[in-house]
């Protein structure tokens, strides 16, 4: 599947921004720093529509984006210390917010960086999105940094450590795009597009 325009849509602060997706929504979680815009400006094959930061904890709102046959939505990452309590229970209430009106979502992309386990943010994300039944897939994102070999033994330790069976991880990079494809069908399968 082709990606033809990829574009920016708006950012919502609170429940009543949230948009009703006109096409089939799929939602980019994950921990801080995980890599959520850089995957984004990969999928869109533009560098600069999701702004990516060093600093952890950039994204703030969320964040949709239009790609033709569906929609996207950047939540604000999980797990970040440096900010205060204050803002991460803000955060979480954005993200409870978010998944309450699950009928919105089509799938959801679970981020993790393959050179770590996933941490105990990542598993708790994890069991609420199986307690409510929503559609997953986990994201093993930076594979760039990793030869052939240590990916797939990563990809098998991530699986493993979330009780998943190992073709429920894709491994990508959005440096190289390696990976893009396989997410590109994922993503065509859970919103109903033939490739």
């Amino acid at each position: 599947m082709q990606i033809k325009v990829a574009k920016f849509i708006t950012g919502a602060a609170r429940e009543q921004q949230f948009l009703h997706p006109e096409q089939p929504m799929i939602a980019v979680c994950g921990k801080s720093n995980a890599g959520k815009s850089t995957l984004i400006n990969m999928l869109a094959g533009q560098r600069h529509l999701a702004r990516t930061s060093a600093a952890p904890g950039r994204t703030r709102l969320v964040n949709y984006f239009d790609f033709g046959w569906f929609w996207l939505a950047d939540l604000p990452g999980y797990g970040y210390a440096a900010v205060s309590k204050e803002e991460q229970a803000k955060w979480g209430k954005t993200l409870d917010a978010f998944f309450a009106r699950r009928e919105d979502v089509a799938h959801v992309l679970l981020l993790s960086d393959i050179r770590r386990d996933p941490s105990a943010d990542d598993c708790d994300m994890l069991a609420f999105l199986a307690y409510h039944n929503i559609p997953f897939t986990v994201v093993a994102t930076k594979c760039d940094k990793l030869s052939r070999m240590k990916q797939k033994e990563r990809v098998r330790a991530v699986a493993n450590a979330l009780g998943l069976g190992a073709d429920n991880v894709i491994a990508v990079s959005g440096t190289t795009g390696e990976g893009r494809d396989a997410l590109l069908a994922r993503i065509a399968q859970a919103a109903g597009v033939r490739a």
